[in-house]
């Protein structure tokens, strides 16, 4: 179900709750707030209702699934017929990325626009949930640093998830690898802090503008995806959990990747926003060594970056952490380096409470 329903179901109880209270208070002051609030819900129904008949629904009778396109600039001309044809056709060729919960294809219409298929099979209870929580959490979410979700498609087989195509692919390729069109290339460093401050807002919405609240689970440079202008986007919501204002975490199986999870959620279970703080404070850490959270260097010294970030930190060697790919002159001065490493040291703190909130991480990079 769609965020935009439950944040309306919320925002009925809340009113309830609220006009129970009025009663006790002068009558003109009740009739005043009680209109208001009407009002607002009515408005609440409508822009519901508005967005529900924009929705695009196909029924398709050859495999007996759904197409849901949601409305966007890019959704407006297309036709359901040719996307569901294009979408049978789509082989491994196509294929632009693969996890856990399913593999991501490019798919094309018109040589003009591009979609990101994400294929998630049905082939057992976990790839299901995975699939209801990635559109519970992105439903109605309208954010420049998170990947838009443009609709998704039901069948008995497999269901399908369309996203905007990111061209510049993951942040994982650009640092360890080539990006998706095959080039090799070094970030310089203010495109790395521009990376940083756009994926750190990205979640700083998750965790703080979004009703419920959502924590994602799986923040790290793979799932932080660029578009053509480079702009951070955090993607892949396939193990996301939503949290209740009045909850501070979410019991559940510990999942997530290697590298990454927060010492805490091992022990456990209990899935957080400070978690998500801790991946970031990985990912913070890739963007100035350029290192793997597993990096091969570390193996013979039987240690990973975080142990390693750890150990600089205490022998007070900060300057240590430069990716050695960068020259002297394409760095900026020590100190802004310095300041960088002191949000990801932070972030990775073994004591939760002792992290910063995505919020506050965003108003320290800025």
């Amino acid at each position: 179900m769609p965020r935009f329903t439950l944040n309306l179901q919320k925002n009925h109880d809340l009113i309830l709750k609220t006009m129970a209270k009025l009663w006790s208070l002068p009558m003109y002051i009740t009739v005043s707030v009680v209109a208001f609030a009407v009002s607002k819900m009515i408005m609440a129904f409508l822009c519901y209702r508005r967005w529900k008949r924009k929705q695009m629904v196909v029924q398709d009778t050859f495999t007996g699934g759904k197409l849901v396109m949601f409305p966007s600039a890019t959704t407006k001309s297309l036709k359901p017929t040719i996307f569901l044809k294009k979408t049978m056709k789509l082989s491994s060729k196509d294929v632009i990325g693969s996890g856990g919960y399913g593999t991501v294809y490019k798919l094309v219409l018109n040589d003009v626009v591009s979609f990101a298929v994400k294929r998630v099979h049905r082939s057992s209870a976990d790839h299901d949930r995975s699939f209801e929580r990635e559109l519970a959490a992105m439903g109605d979410i309208k954010h420049r640093n998170i990947v838009a979700l443009h609709g998704y498609y039901t069948a008995p087989q497999y269901n399908l998830l369309i996203y905007e195509l990111m061209p510049a692919g993951s942040l994982y390729a650009l640092l360890h690898g080539t990006n998706s069109m095959g080039n090799k290339m070094v970030l310089d460093w203010p495109m790395r802090r521009r990376i940083a401050i756009g994926a750190a807002r990205g979640i700083a919405y998750l965790h703080h503008d979004c009703i419920p609240h959502i924590i994602h689970r799986d923040i790290k440079s793979s799932n932080i995806l660029l578009d053509h202008k480079m702009e951070a986007r955090v993607s892949d919501f396939g193990l996301a959990t939503l949290l209740e204002p009045d909850k501070t975490h979410v019991s559940t199986l510990v999942a997530g990747t290697l590298g990454y999870l927060a010492p805490e959620y091992y022990e456990t279970g209990k899935a957080t926003a400070k978690g998500d703080v801790y991946s970031y404070g990985v990912v913070l850490l890739e963007l100035l060594t350029g290192k793997k959270p597993n990096d091969e260097t570390f193996v013979e010294e039987g240690t990973k970056l975080v142990t390693w970030v750890r150990s600089v930190v205490l022998e007070k060697k900060e300057e240590h952490v430069m990716d050695g790919r960068l020259t002297e002159c394409e760095w900026p001065a020590v100190e802004e380096v310095k300041h960088v490493f002191s949000i990801a040291v932070m972030c990775l703190e073994t004591e939760p409470t002792k992290r910063p909130t995505m919020a506050e991480v965003v108003k320290m990079l800025c």
